[in-house]
């Protein structure tokens, strides 16, 4: 459920009336509902409960300690895929046993550390890196746990960007390549090789991908186990999709109900690394209209947030509902979808300052007339939308603002302008 709702002509996330938190916060900032990040973390606990998984929170998709602190408190292990962010989960109060580390680069510090904290899992991505770790491991003594993660050549209809289960992509190795390195690496005593780890994508809106890649990945471990190797781990990656545009995403129950039967009855430990299905929904970002203005056949609405602050308009071409905050009693939005056909509707650039014509939310985009001063919420923000933000342009980062029920409080505050210099006046 999604706890950003508009009433008596004003958004609300949970009891908080959206405009009291841009009067305390100022604008841009990030808003996170906590009710709804609990809410989509505890559907696919319960949807997948039969298989008994341990569900690793993606943290690259929205970090903040504070929302990791939430997830840790009801059970969540973590997906990490470098040093920094397996810091952020221990820093969170993360059980180390339930972290695994995937990425395909990662440094030999980076090994060394996550071998220290005792992680759960590393997700080797080559052979090269098996050995290496191998050989970091084996230096200091240690054994550790690995799964293997495997390219299952399938097609997951999504953004080419974010597509990475088919035969081309950088991510994991081939079937056939996963046979040889079982067999030259599946007995080593410093690293016990007992999982297959697939991530084929994300958002994946779709089960049968998962369904396909799932299936050939269980061919390649009964053969591994004919063999005498013991792999009693499956890694499922994440991807669930969430909603952008309408209703697009498949509920946890949907993937449930199709994989749970694949692996029920096979006592298999299962890891699933969920992030966008449980965080995009779960956020907002909230701007303020600068200025409007007519340019030939086009009209902007310019405003104080930018590619900056969420770049996922202009570097995936990613659709972001947006919506005025106080739209007014004839304009709440029967639903979120990419079309909304309301009377008086006017079609607008929503674009931001950043100097780059790249540097925008939505184009041609239908949304109530606005003028300068209101506010716009660009919902499905919570996934890959701080954690992707950056200083382009010199500009300060956002705050991030945590709501729990009637309350809200600043869970990371706004950069300063020191802050962006700081490190190269303490450098120099």
């Amino acid at each position: 459920m999604d706890h950003f709702v508009y009433r008596n002509g004003v958004l609300l996330g949970e009891s908080v009336a959206v405009p009291a938190v841009a009067e305390a916060a100022g604008t841009p900032f990030y808003l996170y509902s906590s009710a709804t990040l609990i809410d989509h973390y505890e559907r696919l606990a319960k949807a997948f409960a039969p298989l008994d998984p341990i569900l690793c929170y993606s943290v690259k998709c929205c970090g903040n300690l504070h929302l990791l602190r939430l997830l840790a408190a009801r059970g969540s292990g973590f997906d990490v895929v470098s040093g920094g962010e397996l810091h952020r989960a221990l820093a969170a109060g993360a059980d180390p046993a339930r972290i695994v580390y995937a990425g395909v680069g990662k440094t030999d510090d980076e090994i060394a550390a996550a071998i220290e904290a005792r992680i759960g899992w590393f997700n080797v991505e080559s052979e090269e890196e098996l050995e290496n770790l191998r050989r970091i491991a084996a230096s200091g003594r240690a054994s550790v746990r690995a799964a293997l993660r495997v390219n299952p050549d399938v097609d997951p209809h999504t953004h080419a960007y974010t597509s990475t289960g088919h035969r081309d992509a950088k991510f994991g190795v081939a079937i056939d390549a996963a046979r040889r390195v079982f067999e030259r690496h599946g007995r080593d005593s410093a690293v016990s090789l007992c999982g297959l780890h697939l991530h084929i994508g994300s958002p994946v809106n779709a089960v049968a991908p998962y369904l396909d890649a799932i299936r050939k990945t269980l061919t390649l471990m009964d053969e591994l186990n004919r063999a005498g190797h013991a792999v009693d781990t499956l890694d499922l990656g994440g991807g669930f999709g969430a909603h952008y545009r309408g209703s697009e995403a498949p509920p946890a129950a949907e993937y449930a109900a199709a994989i749970v039967p694949l692996l029920a009855g096979r006592r298999l430990r299962v890891i699933l690394e969920p992030g966008r299905s449980i965080a995009a929904n779960a956020g907002i970002l909230v701007t303020r209209v600068l200025y409007t203005k007519q340019s030939g056949a086009r009209r902007f609405v310019i405003c104080d947030a930018g590619m900056n602050d969420l770049i996922r308009p202009a570097l995936y071409d990613a659709f972001h509902f947006i919506w005025p905050v106080r739209p007014g009693m004839q304009w709440t939005p029967p639903t979120r979808g990419e079309k909304v056909d309301l009377p008086g509707l006017i079609p607008v650039d929503v674009v931001g300052p950043v100097c780059e014509t790249g540097d925008f939310f939505a184009l041609g985009r239908a949304i109530p007339p606005v003028q300068r001063g209101d506010l716009l919420a660009v919902f499905t923000a919570g996934a890959y939308g701080m954690s992707m933000a950056s200083n382009y342009n010199s500009r300060p980062r956002p705050p991030e603002v945590l709501i729990e029920g009637d309350r809200f409080r600043v869970i990371r505050r706004r950069e300063s302008y020191d802050d962006l210099c700081r490190l190269e006046r303490d450098g120099g």
